[in-house]
């Protein structure tokens, strides 16, 4: 199988470092040439499932602008430009919990979305964490820290508690890691 080739790029919004837009003009294996491909381009991200000593889960309730009520979320968090997915990941689970972890588990890194950008989602398990510092989180949205077993991150998995796609993913592919 033959990749897609970029022929022609274009901006067409530029909101700074979160998000630009381009159209793009692309060739496809086969010759065929379609004009405007929108291509998203934002920065990529971590989110971390963290799990203490004793076997609980560091979770989120929060709001969100693009969802309705509360969801259930994960650490999450921007790569900053330069830094390495898995400080950042260190760094978004101190700042935004007080925790550190000891052991630390790449749960792979995804794209956004195939067709248009989006962005990569860096996905890891911190075990061992602990409580450490106080919580210096700058997110814009109200979040409750929560302290969940096993039992109860599955129900709400599978109640869809968590409401944003890759929370759900993280945390599918986290309780895989931590079976038994």
């Amino acid at each position: 199988m033959l990749p897609w080739k970029t022929l022609a790029r274009e901006t067409v919004l530029d909101r700074g470092n979160f998000l630009r837009v381009e159209d793009h003009t692309v060739q496809l294996p086969d010759g065929r040439i379609i004009e405007h491909w929108p291509w998203v381009i934002m920065p990529d991200y971590i989110n971390v499932v963290a799990l203490t000593a004793d076997r609980q889960f560091l979770c989120f309730r929060q709001t969100k602008y693009s969802v309705e009520g509360t969801s259930l979320a994960p650490v999450g968090g921007y790569i900053e430009p330069g830094e390495e997915p898995l400080a950042a990941a260190k760094r978004e689970l101190l700042e935004e919990t007080g925790y550190e972890a000891t052991e630390w588990i790449a749960l792979g890194h995804y794209a956004v979305d195939g067709n248009r950008g989006a962005g990569t989602a860096h996905f890891y398990l911190a075990r061992e964490a602990r409580h450490v510092a106080q919580r210096h989180a700058d997110d814009l949205e109200d979040q409750q820290l929560l302290l969940l077993d096993r039992a109860e991150v599955e129900a709400a998995l599978i109640a869809g508690g968590f409401k944003v796609l890759p929370w759900a993913a993280i945390i599918a592919l986290a309780l895989l890691h931590t079976r038994s």
